[in-house]
């Protein structure tokens, strides 16, 4: 790679243990290489976005794209998986310190996601010490003392694949000249750099999932981002491979333009279940048809969740890339087990669905729900590794099917407004004091679920949605129920909890509906 004559990148965030480690002169010339080629871009594609929100304002709908006719109907397929990914029949997930990035290799899932978006509160020391982290585990070097416990990589480890944060976050701690770099080519781009090799060394690769894409032209972005960042570093040609979360409803009409402009890289899909939600409330708020129910009612079994998962799984399957099934929210509690019978029978139920609707694996939020997921996909796929093979020809899913909000016998509860001013509260709390993914109520809450939790809460009032019993959703039942609410988590001055309830009414009292919960809370976290 050329290097930068005169280097105008730097850095904001301040050191820390072994952070110069990774934030190397030649990374951070690495760094600025791909922020003057893909920024304007990037920035180019963050204002179509607002521009498709605007007709949306204006009365339009989601819809399938025109043009790009041979995305649809030539005939062409991805290349096979890479050995290390041929069977992804059970995934976890979780954020990038140390203990986790260690029990999640461990954890006998096939696959482990080291997650610097939804799963991660992106302090300046997680996003650095998580590079260091990964660092050391791709060369199996990482291990950690706690107390009396000893941490340390098994024999066999699952293989890692790495989320960097979406395309509409900035890092505020690292600037190109006057602009904040994009948080997307950071976490990308130090983990490539420093590994990517590494891995091809190893019989591996550099394996990413991409989330919160909108468009076809999002991942063809970052397919030219894989590409230069490939020949930068002299590697072949499609040694990256990225698994896109379908996780928005936009993404939902562009699946196959999607996987066509990744094709030489491409992974498969991921149904990005909760983001997915989040994103039909932001996109269909002004239409009172798509107010949603009680979020608890909103289950994968409904019209629009079914019929998006039948168009990935089939899709997928056409062109012969993975299918991945979601999460589900549900986590055991070893101190309780009547929980822990009721997350594993629940997670059972879902992860039979998903095996038998085609999917080749799935995700789980917590080790001892590998076991269970991994027992459902056994017995589904037997000596196979994954589904590919079975074809789904019998879905044609249309845009009606994509845009049927009807949820049979829901409605809006009191308990629903509680239960999402509660999570969004404890959600934002522990965020601000830098934890990504929260155990709240016997749920693994993370950053897609809290956006639906405050994207209904704004949804309901903005609309004047009814309780089952008759009450408006406005804001005063909102501020009372908050109140409320924060009283019983222990009040104003305890922990981060009076930041938490400012941020959660600008988001919900807000007039224009505010895009991502982060955008709002992340000058705090810099702040703090």
């Amino acid at each position: 790679m050329a290097t930068i004559v005169e280097r105008k990148i730097r850095v904001e965030g301040g050191s820390g243990e072994r952070f110069d480690e990774v934030l190397t002169a030649e990374a951070l010339d690495f760094l600025e290489d791909l922020h003057h080629h893909f920024d304007q871009a990037r920035r180019g594609l963050l204002t179509v976005r607002e521009e498709r929100l605007a007709d949306f304002a204006l009365g339009a709908l989601p819809g399938f794209p025109e043009g790009m006719v041979e995305a649809r109907e030539g005939d062409w397929r991805v290349p096979a998986p890479p050995p290390d990914l041929l069977d992804r029949r059970v995934e976890i997930t979780g954020p990038v310190d140390r203990k986790m990035v260690i029990n999640g290799l461990n954890s006998g899932a096939r696959v482990y996601m080291a997650d610097f978006e939804d799963a991660n509160a992106p302090t300046w020391e997680s996003c650095v010490a998580g590079q260091v982290n990964l660092k050391d585990a791709v060369r199996r070097e990482i291990e950690l003392r706690s107390g009396e416990k000893q941490y340390a990589l098994n024999r066999q480890v699952a293989t890692l694949l790495v989320r960097p944060r979406g395309w509409h976050l900035d890092e505020r701690h690292v600037f190109v000249g006057e602009r904040p770099m994009s948080a997307s080519l950071f976490d990308f781009g130090l983990y490539f750099f420093h590994n990517a090799a590494e891995l091809v060394s190893r019989g591996s690769g550099p394996y990413f999932y991409l989330p919160k894409l909108e468009s076809h032209r999002e991942a063809a972005l970052w397919n030219q981002v894989f590409a230069r960042a490939e020949r930068n570093l002299g590697l072949r040609a499609g040694a990256v491979r990225a698994t896109v979360l379908i996780e928005t409803i936009l993404a939902a009409f562009e699946m196959e333009e999607i996987l066509y402009e990744l094709r030489e890289r491409s992974a498969g899909f991921n149904a990005g279940r909760w983001d997915y939600i989040f994103s039909l409330i932001k996109n269909l708020r002004w239409h009172e048809w798509a107010v949603l129910p009680d979020r608890g009612q909103v289950t994968m079994t409904v019209p629009f969740m079914h019929a998006y998962t039948e168009r990935l799984v089939e899709i997928c399957h056409r062109r012969g890339a993975h299918a991945i099934g979601g999460m589900a929210a549900f986590i055991p509690n070893r101190r309780e087990p009547e929980v822990t019978e009721r997350a594993i029978a629940k997670v059972r139920e879902d992860k039979e669905r998903e095996a038998a609707q085609g999917f080749d694996g799935t995700w789980v939020a917590h080790p001892d729900l590998v076991p269970v997921a991994m027992e459902v996909f056994d017995r589904h796929l037997g000596d196979m590794p994954n589904q590919i093979a079975r074809r789904r020809d019998d879905v044609r899913v249309t845009a009606a099917e994509l845009l049927d909000l009807r949820v049979p016998g829901g409605e809006i509860t009191e308990a629903g407004v509680r239960q999402n001013v509660s999570v969004a509260l404890q959600y934002l709390d522990a965020w601000l004091a830098g934890t990504g993914a929260a155990a709240i109520a016997n749920l693994m809450e993370d950053t897609a679920t809290a956006e639906i939790s405050r994207a209904q809460l704004w949804q309901w009032r903005h609309h004047g949605a009814r309780l089952a019993d008759g009450r408006v959703v406005d804001e005063a039942l909102y501020g009372t129920i908050r109140e409320e609410e924060l009283r019983s988590l222990g009040g104003r001055g305890e922990r981060h909890l009076a930041a938490a309830a400012e941020i959660l009414d600008e988001l919900v009292l807000a007039e224009e509906f505010v895009p991502f919960l982060t955008l709002v809370a992340y000058p705090r976290l810099v702040g703090r």
